[in-house]
């Protein structure tokens, strides 16, 4: 566009790959002063090349940069939560297929049921991630819109900015056109992501929820691998079940994030405000507490064990009254008389 020479480019490129070489070897400082790495990098070039350093800013904001940064970072997270979510399918997988004979009582209202299996127990767990596959996909698509160029949020006058170009340098799949929209889906997009996350913890929650139950005495059809169950400090008998309790429990911790992020950005006029800032924090650690709850609960589906004998015992007659009263509709009985004789 005629901002810089073509020996002022090529000092640009020289100095731009000497910042990559020091941050891989941690010596690329930011000061509080700076803010962010956008203004640390604007300093460093001018310090270097002077008013070759000084350009560069030419046709940008910091909202543009700021937020093309960050939808960087949020594709290569959700990319790392997709992979992490089936290896978890896989874990579950094998797990179902290693006990799929196993029976097991299904519930309602934590009353037995119907009879059910360990193997379609687990797959009811791996078939509701897999749905949460496609909203993570869902929500990489709509993030995946280049802000570059939009600058403050209204566009850069005098020159023509190539908002094509950067899309295809930066691999986004497209350019978010409308320049004002840019800053108006600042904490929309990242509400997506908590909301996309916010469905796999709560599958992590129920399934640690019945592992739990499941776990305990009064059940016992599947036992904790013991490096992921704890002691009492006073009682010796004690096996508890911290790991999956604390699984549990960090599904409200990610639905703070995302009530946390749905809050600031409510009531904003349109426009880059201020209170975007803090939508970062709940983002990343949102990101951060995914992984580890997917991790550690693909660990623990690793080493569970079934007790089949426990499970055998519990499928009690009961169980089986629905199958006898359709047993009785089939030789012509209405299925209401065949209910009341069978209840």
């Amino acid at each position: 566009m005629g901002v810089l020479s073509s020996t002022e480019l090529r000092q640009l490129i020289f100095a731009l790959e000497e910042i990559i070489s020091l941050d891989n070897e941690g010596k690329f400082s930011i000061a509080i002063e700076q803010e962010d790495c956008h203004t640390a990098i604007e300093n460093y070039l001018t310090g270097k090349l002077g008013d070759a350093g000084k350009k560069i800013h030419a046709c940008r904001s910091r909202n543009d940069q700021v937020i093309a940064a960050l939808r960087l970072y949020e594709k290569e997270e959700l990319r790392e939560v997709g992979k992490l979510v089936r290896n978890l399918i896989s874990a579950i997988t094998n797990f179902s297929s290693r006990n799929s004979g196993i029976p097991l009582p299904g519930y309602t209202h934590l009353r037995k049921a119907m009879p059910y299996s360990i193997g379609r127990w687990a797959e009811s767990f791996s078939e509701s991630l897999q749905d949460d596959i496609l909203l993570l996909d869902s929500v990489s698509m709509l993030i995946d819109q280049n802000p570059l160029g939009s600058a403050a949020g209204f566009g850069v006058p005098i020159f023509k900015v190539d908002r094509e170009f950067t899309a295809r340098q930066l691999k986004f799949g497209r350019v978010q056109k409308n320049t004002l929209y840019v800053q108006n889906s600042r904490g929309k997009f990242e509400l997506a992501i908590l909301d996309a996350l916010n469905q796999v913890m709560l599958d992590i929650n129920k399934l640690a929820t019945d592992m739990w139950l499941f776990t305990s005495a009064e059940f016992g059809f599947i036992e904790l691998p013991k490096e992921f169950s704890m002691g009492s400090s006073i009682m010796p008998q004690k096996v508890n079940p911290d790991v999956v309790e604390l699984l549990r429990a960090k599904a409200g911790v990610m639905k703070g994030h995302r009530d946390s992020i749905n809050s600031m950005i409510l009531n904003l006029p349109s426009g880059y405000n201020g209170d975007f800032k803090l939508t970062k924090q709940p983002l990343i650690e949102g990101f951060e507490l995914a992984k580890s709850c997917i991790s550690i609960m693909t660990l623990v589906i690793g080493g569970l064990k079934v007790n089949e004998g426990r499970c055998k015992a519990a499928m009690t007659p009961e169980l089986f009254a629905t199958e006898k009263a359709l047993e009785l509709v089939k030789k012509g009985v209405p299925f209401r008389d065949a209910y009341r004789k069978m209840g």
